[in-house]
This record gives C-alpha cells, structure tokens and sequence, in this order.
C-alpha cells in the first residue's frame, strides 16, 4: 500500500490528488491519497459528497481519496508528500511535516513561486526547512489548468527532479489516461519558468484589460520567454527546457486561457482595479502578484534585465499608471532580437 498526502484543496491540489487517484485505479495499485484542506467544511464535503464544489463544481472525486483538516494525520505514513499551497505560506506548514516525516518521504512541488524576502525557489524552501536532500524533492509543471484536467482532457507535464529515479517513479504515479508525464533532471530550469510566466500572464491580462490586440499579447509572451530564459539559464537552468512543456507549453497556457487567474488578475488591472481590488475579486491566489517583486529583485542580483517584470510590478506596488506599461516596453533602446 502506497499512502501518498496532497496538502492543500484548491482547485489545482484537488485535481492532482484525483489524477493520483485516478493512476492509481488504472495501474491497480494499492493506493491511499490523503488530501489536507485547510478548512474542516471543505474536509468533510470531500469525504461525504466525494466533490469539492468550492474550487471543481460537481467533478466527481473517485472514493480512494480521503480528506482531512488536520496537518499531521494527512502526512503520517505518507511515503509521497505533494505540496500545494500558496508559495508564501509554504515555509509555516513544513514544521508540521517535518515532525512527522517519513524518513525516505519523496517531497513534491506542485507551487509556481518564489518566496519574498529570501528569493527562494520552492524546492529550496523544502529542502532548507526540511533537510532533504535534491534527490528527494520533485517538481511538477507544465501547461496545467486545473478544471481542464479535472475534466479529464488530456494534457502533459514535466516531473523533474535531480534523481532520473525519483522523478521516474513520481511520475508512474501520476501517469493515467488523460495526464501523461515526462521526466527531466532540470529543476531548476523546470521551477523558474513556473514562477515567471505568471508574472508574463499578468501583463497579458494588463493588455486584456486595456483592449489590446493580439500582435501586443504576442509580443508580450515571446519577450517575456526570452526575460524567462535569461534568468534560468544564468541560475543554471537549461536551455531545452524552455522550448518544452514547463516552459512554453506552460507560458502559452497561462497567457492564453481565461481559466488562468494570473491573466485574469491581469485584466482586472488592466480595467483599472488596484492590486488589492483584483485579489479580493480573485477566489484563489494568483502567485504572479505575489512573487514579482522577489522575481525582480532576483534578477538583479544577477544583473538580468526582466523589463516586463520589472513594468508588472511596478504597476502592482502603484508606481507606474496601468496605462503606461504598453508604451514604456516599447521605448527601450534598439537591440538584437536575442538580446
């Protein structure tokens, strides 16, 4: 018997959890997933109705999957340990799970984001507060809307981790027939075109808001993949990951899709709303307002220039009018298109 824990019922750890549920059916495999909701109501909707109306509507959730509100019961035992809560909360629920970690407990990243005040990617938070080594950390990324999948469309992602195995065997566990995973060993590369495209899908959303057309979104998205590129690869990143599916497979569904929050934040913007109206309007969290200005101060440490990045959050701290943002990316100075 396999226990595998997913903390955190929104609508994107709430589709994970079903599509280890639904692997699990098809392989045959001795399968418990254990999912931890924050809240004791959302728990005990999961467990009576088998669906979670707040986040997936009337999405059937298959009976192998059991919920509960209390952090340490939902990690005890668990051999797989899937992360699926806001970036800037993750640190405070690790001290839980690390008092009842498993002692070989793979950790799995399911977060696009950076943590502020450190500058931390994700799988460095876990392994800091945790004391894991790289060999036991995954992530999970790729051009995953969370009501398509639980749905049961098809689509791809990437589980990467710095261990061929691990990240093998992860994705075993989550492969059935409308989620098809691949593996590579680029977790870093894998991590930051998560986090930035949503700081891109938010400029897009700003171009939504402000009725531009598509030639100003693609020009958005296609400069934005280069900002992207450049920061990955000075931090180690690599290349190829970029033209696959964590990088502009994930980009494009972001920027493109009205599912995603970040580009609806985005519009909201756009539309004139502040940054503390579009959240209040938002009923999850977009991580690319949050995250941006950690993604902006971390490539200036490595001194990466990220204009759009740097245009979106200044847009979000009310340092730049909305309606600028268009005209100030397109005022830079003359250079090759590679550069």
């Amino acid at each position: 018997m396999t226990t595998i824990a997913v903390l955190g019922a929104g609508s994107w750890g709430t589709t994970f959890a079903k599509v280890l549920a639904d692997a699990a059916v098809l392989g045959g495999h001795e399968t418990t997933v254990r999912l931890w909701a924050r809240r004791a109501e959302a728990a005990a909707e999961i467990n009576e109705s088998h669906t979670n109306t707040t986040y997936l509507g009337e999405t059937a959730l298959p009976e192998i999957i059991t919920a509960t509100s209390d952090l340490a019961e939902a990690v005890q035992g668990a051999e797989v340990i899937v992360l699926a809560v806001p970036a800037q909360s993750l640190r405070s629920h690790l001290s839980v799970v690390r008092e009842n970690l498993h002692d070989s407990a793979v950790l799995v990243s399911l977060i696009k984001g950076l943590e502020r005040g450190t500058d931390l990617r994700m799988s460095e938070v876990i392994e800091e507060e945790l004391g894991v080594g790289p060999d036991r950390t995954v992530v999970i990324s790729g051009p995953n809307l969370a009501m398509e999948i639980a749905r049961e469309e098809p689509t791809a992602s990437v589980v990467a981790c710095a261990d061929e195995l691990v990240a093998e065997h992860v994705a075993a566990l989550c492969n059935n027939q409308y989620f098809r995973p691949y593996t590579n060993t680029d977790v870093t590369g894998v991590e930051i075109a998560g986090i930035v495209k949503n700081v891109i899908a938010l400029a897009v959303g700003i171009c939504d808001g402000q009725k531009l057309g598509d030639n100003s979104k693609a020009s958005v998205i296609t400069r934005g993949l280069a900002e992207t590129t450049r920061l990955a690869t000075v931090l180690g990143g690599q290349l190829e990951t970029f033209s696959g599916l964590a990088g502009l497979g994930d980009l494009v569904a972001t920027c493109a899709s009205p599912l995603s929050r970040n580009r609806t934040a985005g519009r909201l913007l756009g539309e004139g709303l502040t940054a503390e109206q579009a959240t209040e309007r938002l009923s999850q969290t977009a991580e690319g307002m949050k995250s941006g200005s950690a993604v902006v101060e971390l490539a200036r440490q490595h001194q990466i220039e990220m204009p759009i990045c740097e245009a979106v959050v200044a847009v979000l701290e009310d340092k730049l009018p909305v309606d600028r943002l268009a005209s100030l990316l397109l005022a830079r100075d003359l250079k090759a298109e590679g550069k």
